[in-house]
């Protein structure tokens, strides 16, 4: 009879952090002579790869059949057994699909419906089926390390006007900046890292001003994410639920933000209290990304710690049910942001809540993430 081991963890090939709760030991079954192994669930865009061993010292891991594609569901990997084996040890290897650029997860294309959910009727919009191309969002949000490193080069590369910026140093995120000076960053870290830049005023790079710029979609560089983008993001493969992690609640344990007594999803039990972890830390109390638990595509901080700017101009009805790529309103005098903060309740939090200001305008909680169309 021929043994089979399974390795009791998924284990990293890439030199890529692996999510709090990604962890998880594939199940193993032999069904019509194949064998089976289960992901429970899979995570949405990641890659997953079978692995086999014949003995644990020393031995070389070696694939056993091609790269799967998680979809947020229970995935299975099926091989042929292998005869006249004694034993072999098995192992789910998670890969980064190449072509994934650093920091970034690939958030696959596809139908979703946006829109507040759960009875809730005081924010957002009615719930709307819309599809949006793959494209690639930043993990983190932007740090104020790497909004000072860029600004820098920029400065010295006729970024000329790019705002200093607010935050604490290191690893927490930048805040303070305008949607303006965002834009004119996502071209200075495009053009320092060899990409297209996205932004453009009159056919020239926005380098500077206040202007509203163009966007080439198709270009490589990093840009906002578009409203619909964001919010199909921030759900990490899951529909109907208020929050990303996968629920109608939400507590301290989960998210950065101002709780309160005053919305009945909101668990965690204070009256009306910001998160006690990072108010010892002084003012602005945000937290250094990455602090919780990612959503299903692997992106962290997309409920509270700061609220993010969104390419899209603010409309009140600006996305049309069955719609392709939606960009919101054609024209304004604000733009959007999402996702709560620490200064924000429970209410901000939710996947689908919209908030707007006018580009101009710089605040304490309000900060950004980087998206990306394609890569070279």
């Amino acid at each position: 009879m021929v043994a089979l081991f399974a390795a009791l963890a998924v284990f990293a090939t890439a030199a890529e952090p692996i999510a709090p709760g990604e962890l998880v030991a594939p199940k193993l079954e032999i069904v019509g002579g194949n064998l089976n192994f289960t992901v429970q669930p899979s995570v949405a865009g990641r890659s997953y790869l079978l692995q086999y061993a014949d003995t644990l010292q020393g031995g070389a891991w070696q694939d056993l059949g091609g790269v799967v594609i998680g979809d947020g569901n229970n995935l299975v990997i099926s091989t042929p057994r292998t005869a006249g084996v004694p034993r072999r040890f098995y192992r789910l290897a998670l890969d980064t699909p190449a072509g994934v650029p650093e920091g970034f997860s690939r958030i696959p294309a596809g139908a979703f419906t946006m829109g507040r959910t759960s009875g809730d009727t005081d924010f957002g919009t009615p719930p709307v089926t819309v599809t949006v191309s793959a494209f690639f969002m930043g993990k983190y949000e932007v740090t104020k390390a790497l909004w000072d490193e860029v600004r820098a080069w920029g400065a010295a590369n006729g970024y000329t006007d790019l705002r200093v910026g607010g935050g604490k140093p290191g690893n927490h995120p930048v805040l303070s900046i305008s949607w303006f000076d965002v834009v004119k960053w996502c071209n200075a870290r495009s053009q320092r890292d060899g990409l297209t830049p996205v932004y453009t005023v009159s056919g020239a790079v926005m380098k500077t001003g206040t202007t509203a710029p163009t966007a080439n979609w198709s270009a490589t560089g990093y840009r906002l994410p578009t409203e619909a983008e964001w919010e199909k993001a921030a759900r990490g493969g899951l529909s109907g639920k208020r929050f990303p992690w996968g629920s109608d609640t939400i507590s301290h344990a989960e998210a950065n933000y101002l709780a309160s007594s005053s919305y009945s999803y909101d668990s965690s039990g204070a009256v009306n209290s910001f998160h006690p972890s990072y108010k010892a830390g002084g003012f602005p109390y945000t937290s250094p990304v990455g602090s919780f638990a990612a959503n299903g595509y692997g992106l962290y901080d997309v409920a509270g710690n700061v609220s993010e700017w969104c390419c899209d101009w603010y409309g009140g009805s600006a996305y049309v049910n069955g719609s392709v790529d939606p960009r919101g309103a054609v024209s304004g005098s604000s733009r959007v942001f999402r996702g709560g903060s620490w200064y924000g309740g429970a209410s901000y939090c939710r996947a689908a809540v919209r908030d707007y200001y006018t580009p101009a305008v710089t605040d304490y909680y309000l900060g950004f993430r980087l998206a990306r169309s394609s890569v070279p």
